[in-house]
């Protein structure tokens, strides 16, 4: 009878009660919509994987409620440059970008996971490093799809990459497409933003994405503005022809009529720092005239790629196997050590990843300090480097002018990225070195530029790490903290916010960033990592089911 009882006014006070009881409210926040408006004290309610309300601080309540006692609350991060595609496979727990509040990998600069042919699948196969996988699927979409299915903690999604469509169709050939070679590219560009890519890319330094001529460019952009996506690039040239690789740009985007965007805008080597700000110029003249064209960075003052970017054109063309190949060569190794000019200073290249074992004993080293070990002269001892190790080696170059991170840091048009792969710090992860942007390039807004520098307001980076991508890349309902769109949110403390990563030392976790959630899953929870993987495959806008 007393149970009856209970249960009888449990029933009364539950038809009583109007009050909305949502799986999980953030009380007490201090919220930054990621518009760019000051924040204020709100209450935020999560149902299933979306934002179900915004109100007054204690007006909302949940199943399970999280007092934040201010912490602010922002929208899920968007590193617009990932290579975390092959580092998911390893580990689905994203953790070096979960831990800064990262919640979308955007991949596929120049070269992308798909379409792929078997000749393609089986060199992807034989050529792994550390991380080893199975390659299971064939096109850009699978392997999106892939790895949501086998569980990722963050978003993902990809631009197909110009590179992969010519190996598919081409090779590794250095010469013109044919017209018969663009139309297939075409095909397989409309697959991919069928499919849900979300724009094509380019990385005209590299292999064999640098033999695309501005034409052929035009003919793949014009298919992805098609389905409403964006052209990115990794112009041509960084430094000397900084100025005129930003006009080849400007020109895809207008005659495809699409917008574009500058991959890791800067103005490499010294002798260039000074054309940044007519860099900077030339976009806002296209901004000013309707072209929509935007740019992102990383906020480091050194870029990391290959030690091979070092040599003679002739020497890399055909790709990595054919430059291996090519030096075997007495002669040519002679010819190349002769020939080669440093675009970066011996004295400023850090070796940071080697494929072999013994020569892993060099990672933290600059090159002159192997140069010197040697008693080779510098351009010697790069070549003989990568004969070696059998490899283009992986290096930092310092590069760049901290006086031009910050005019960068404070464009309107400039997001985030972090150019590098998404890891744990254990495991096969450290083995080799990297560069500390893995752990550091968007906590560095927050912290460094924000709040110890005022470079920028905390509300404008936040856009700028939010909105303005999500914007960029047309993705519905990401990038804001507003009711309906999906709950992906990190919650920070601003006074504490600090990337620990450096340079001799980087596989170090970002602090700071308190809560994260991922489609409404909480992935960081009080700063651990909960093992949850609710990531999605995020669509482009022209996807078709």
């Amino acid at each position: 009878m007393r149970y009856f009882c209970y249960l009888l006014l449990s029933l009364v006070i539950f038809s009583c009660n109007t009050t909305p009881i949502y799986d999980t409210v953030l009380k007490n926040a201090t919220l930054y919509d990621g518009t760019g408006k000051t924040a204020y004290a709100a209450d935020v309610a999560i149902s299933a994987d979306t934002i179900a309300a915004i109100s007054k601080p204690n007006t909302l309540f949940g199943i399970n409620e999280i007092d934040l006692n201010g912490l602010a609350l922002a929208p899920g991060f968007i590193n617009m440059l990932s290579w975390a595609n092959v580092s998911l496979l390893e580990d689905g727990r994203s953790q070096s970008d979960i831990r800064q509040g990262v919640t979308l990998e955007v991949m596929g600069e120049g070269r992308s996971m798909g379409p792929l042919n078997e000749t393609m699948k089986k060199e992807m196969q034989e050529n792994q490093g550390d991380i080893k996988f199975a390659v299971e699927w064939t096109s850009l979409g699978e392997y999106l799809q892939h790895l949501e299915d086998v569980g990722v903690s963050t978003n993902v999604t990809s631009f197909v990459g110009n590179g992969t469509l010519r190996q598919h169709v081409i090779g590794y050939e250095n010469r013109p497409a044919t017209n018969e070679e663009i139309a297939k590219m075409k095909k397989l560009t409309k697959q991919a933003m069928d499919e849900g890519a979300v724009g094509i890319s380019s990385s005209l330094l590299y292999a064999p994405s640098m033999y695309a001529s501005t034409e052929e460019l035009v003919e793949l952009a014009k298919v992805a503005g098609e389905s409403d996506g964006m052209y990115i690039s990794h112009i041509r040239n960084e430094g000397d022809r900084l100025l005129e690789s930003i006009d080849e740009l400007i020109q895809i985007s207008k005659e495809a009529d699409l917008p574009a965007e500058v991959y890791h805008l800067k103005a490499s080597s010294k002798a260039n720092w000074g054309k940044l700000d007519a860099a900077i110029a030339k976009i806002d003249s296209a901004r000013n005239i309707g072209l929509p064209i935007t740019a992102d960075m990383y906020t480091y003052n050194a870029s990391s790629t290959g030690l091979h970017v070092q040599l003679p054109d002739w020497v890399r063309d055909g790709g990595i196997a054919a430059m291996l190949e090519r030096l075997e060569n007495t002669n040519n190794r002679k010819k190349a050590i002769h020939e080669l000019e440093f675009r970066n200073s011996p004295e400023t290249i850090l070796l940071v990843g080697f494929r072999s074992e013994p020569l892993r004993k060099y990672v933290g080293k600059y090159l002159t300090e192997v140069a010197e070990e040697w008693n080779k002269s510098p351009e010697e001892t790069l070549v003989d480097l990568i004969i070696q190790d059998g490899s283009r080696i992986q290096v930092v170059y310092f590069s760049m002018s901290e006086e031009n991170i910050k005019k960068k840091m404070a464009l309107p048009w400039v997001s985030y990225c972090s150019d590098a792969g998404s890891f744990t710090n254990e495991g096969v992860f450290i083995k080799q070195s990297t560069h500390p942007r893995s752990y550091g390039s968007f906590i560095r807004v927050l912290g460094k530029f924000s709040r110890d520098e005022g470079v920028i307001s905390l509300e404008e980076g936040i856009r700028k790490l939010t909105s303005l991508p999500a914007e960029n890349l047309k993705l519905k309902k990401r990038g804001k903290i507003e009711p309906g769109y999906f709950a992906d949110i990190v919650v920070f403390a601003p006074e504490k916010v600090t990337d620990k990563a450096t340079f001799t030392n980087p596989h170090q976790y970002a602090e700071g960033v308190v809560h994260v959630f991922v489609n409404g899953e909480q992935v960081l929870k009080d700063g651990e990592h909960t093992g949850l993987t609710p990531g999605r495959f995020v669509k482009g806008p022209g996807y078709k089911k």
